[in-house]
């Protein structure tokens, strides 16, 4: 039974007064911000002044975006640990809120800005001095140059900010606080509600029964609300498609692709690149067919583990792993390892109506926590030191970069995450002398790539065709999404889709469809790593020292470039070929394993 957020220990909770003492002082620091975004609407106009107004409005637009991000960070994670309390939804709309307010009384900067001439930035420079660490943010400003609409336009773009935001929010909402899965037998028979938190648990079962019953359970309701995710979605996708093409840009794969300087041909190259490895993931569910005795092989069967043996972490000692596999990074990244697992920054278990999944988050004024849902599982410990990457990536960049460069962009958020995953299945891999937990890992290691290269290229191949269909005039009703997904999941799986009816609902159900353009950069991401660990435990203690000056680079240089500084050129198939050579290598290490009975 899934506790109250009230029985949750609380060291087992993560401690948001550190960022404010009470929610009275978040509700202080929101009037004073609402005053003062009021006051910054008197800036219009003379942003080119003089290089000391330039200077002094930029400066401002900053310290406030510093400040409010602070205050949206503390609303939307009181909102995240119990999304059915009133007050902190309340808290999260009124942030929202603040940022497009934000957004319109500074929606006059951009427009303003790229009417200055080159001679007239050179000498802005030159009169202030303190411009000068602004050069590669301006530098990024004017590239955007065909993109910034007037200043009546952006201000109405601004204006209707919040309103664009209602699909993802309404999506949040319907999954996380209002829909309910019903009661399943565990393999005790004993009737337990379903949920999210509980689902993958369920699906690792080596009881088919509870496997299907579980998986029934979950896509039969997400069939019952099909046309309310629909709609979501499909209102989700046109508002990215509008802003696109009121941006001038191609469609909204460009334009998402372009925010973070990332070429369209990254994306395409990916999809390819899968494409062509395609027969290694059937292998792989050859292989896994012919381990579980199945015959047919369903959708359900893709989590539960190959290997019997009993290889599960608790929450404690899987911080001792995850801090034990780090220590490779040196003393320093240890240190913030430590203060990160003992400073109450992670939020651990699952309770009645805290978010989904697992994330790490913060402001660049506040640690950076990590959000979990608990369960013993080798999963999970993965889960942690994936997270922890994030949060050590978001230290490393806030402690070397100015604000404006202290967020890195999202296609590096994914690499320093992955790379620890890397890192502990090579941990691990190099401890174990008993063949079937050396089974076990790579199995795990297996299914990590599938779920993480496979599928996520999988959605990737599905958002871009919705995206398309959507531009092209298609409805994007529930019956379409439901039949392009189950024939791109029949193409990677193999597995008819007439076979796996329920599948074709696993659209509704995945968030990351709101984040436009965001699901590639997990499989990317992972191939990156690859070739990153793989420095890191066979390569120099240079390789390291690149690798720390990643982390540390947050956005202060091109995404691809920073990439190429670490060591690995993303603009070529290389690093995508090379990680499919670890995945075929570890595959057919498993294979030997059969061969020789360890499963057995």
């Amino acid at each position: 039974m899934t506790k109250e957020r009230k029985e949750i220990e609380e060291k087992y909770k993560w401690d948001l007064t550190t960022i404010f003492a009470t929610d009275e002082a978040w509700e202080a620091e929101l009037a004073d911000l609402m005053s003062e975004v009021e006051k910054a609407k008197e800036l219009a106009g003379h942003l080119l002044d003089s290089a000391k107004s330039f200077l002094d409005i930029s400066e401002t637009q900053l310290g406030l975006s510093r400040r409010i991000e602070k205050l949206y960070v503390y609303a939307s994670m009181k909102n995240d640990q119990d999304t059915r309390v009133a007050v902190y939804q309340e808290f999260q709309a009124k942030a929202t809120a603040l940022y497009s307010l934000f957004s319109q009384a500074f929606s006059f900067y951009e427009p303003e800005f790229l009417k200055i001439t080159d001679e007239q930035l050179t000498a802005f420079m030159e009169e202030e001095p303190a411009l000068k660490q602004y050069a590669f943010q301006l530098e990024k400003l004017l590239s955007n140059r065909d993109h910034v609409l007037s200043q009546e336009v952006e201000e109405v773009l601004a204006a209707t900010s919040e309103v664009f935001e209602a699909p993802s929010e309404t999506f949040s909402l319907l999954d996380n606080a209002s829909i309910r899965f019903p009661e399943i037998a565990d393999e005790e028979g004993h009737l337990v509600p379903l949920s999210h938190g509980n689902y993958i648990s369920f699906m690792e079962s080596s009881n088919r029964e509870v496997r299907e019953e579980a998986y029934e359970a979950m896509y039969s309701t997400y069939e019952q609300f099909q046309h309310t995710y629909a709609k979501t979605l499909q209102s989700n996708v046109k508002v990215n498609n509008l802003q696109a093409r009121l941006r001038n840009y191609n469609s909204a794969r460009h334009a998402a692709l372009s925010h973070n300087f990332v070429p369209e041909a990254v994306y395409d190259t990916l999809v390819s690149a899968v494409n062509k490895h395609l027969p290694l993931l059937h292998r792989y569910i050859d292989l896994r067919k012919k381990l579980l005795g199945i015959d047919d092989l369903k959708m359900y069967d893709m989590y539960t583990p190959l290997s019997s043996t009993d290889y599960k972490f608790t929450y404690e000692d899987s911080l001792k792993k995850a801090a034990d596999t780090l220590t490779i990074f040196g003393d320093d990244y240890s240190k913030k390892v430590d203060q990160a697992f003992a400073e109450h920054w992670i939020d651990v278990h699952e309770n009645e109506g805290k978010r989904s999944g697992a994330y790490s988050g913060g402001a660049y004024d506040t640690n950076a926590f990590m959000l979990l849902n608990w369960q013993d599982t080798l999963d999970n410990l993965y889960t942690l030191i994936h997270e922890t990457g994030h949060s050590m990536h978001s230290m490393y960049t806030r402690e070397n970069q100015p604000y404006v460069y202290g967020h890195y962009p999202i296609f590096l958020a994914e690499i320093a995450s992955t790379t620890n995953e890397n890192l502990l299945t090579e941990k691990l891999l190099s401890e174990v002398e008993d063949d079937k937990v050396r089974f076990a890992i790579l199995n795990h290691y297996l299914d990590g790539f599938r779920g993480t290269v496979f599928r996520q290229t999988q959605f990737a191949e599905f958002e871009h065709a919705m995206y398309q269909a959507d531009q092209e005039g298609q409805v994007l009703t529930a019956d379409f999404l439901s039949n392009l997904y189950a024939g791109i999941n029949e193409k990677y799986y193999g597995l008819s889709a007439e076979d796996n009816y329920f599948i074709q609902f696993e659209w509704a159900r995945i968030p990351h469809f709101y984040y436009n353009y965001y699901v590639f950069q997990y499989a990317t991401g992972f191939a990156a790593a690859s070739a990153l660990s793989d420095k890191i435990v066979n390569g120099s203690p240079e390789d390291k020292e690149k690798y720390l000056d990643y982390l540390k680079a947050g956005s202060s240089d091109y995404p691809l470039e920073v990439m190429k500084k670490a060591g690995v050129d993303m603009t070529k198939e290389d690093y995508l070929n090379d990680a499919f050579k670890v995945f075929e290598a570890r595959l057919t290490e498993l294979e030997a394993l059969v061969e020789k009975g360890v499963h057995l």
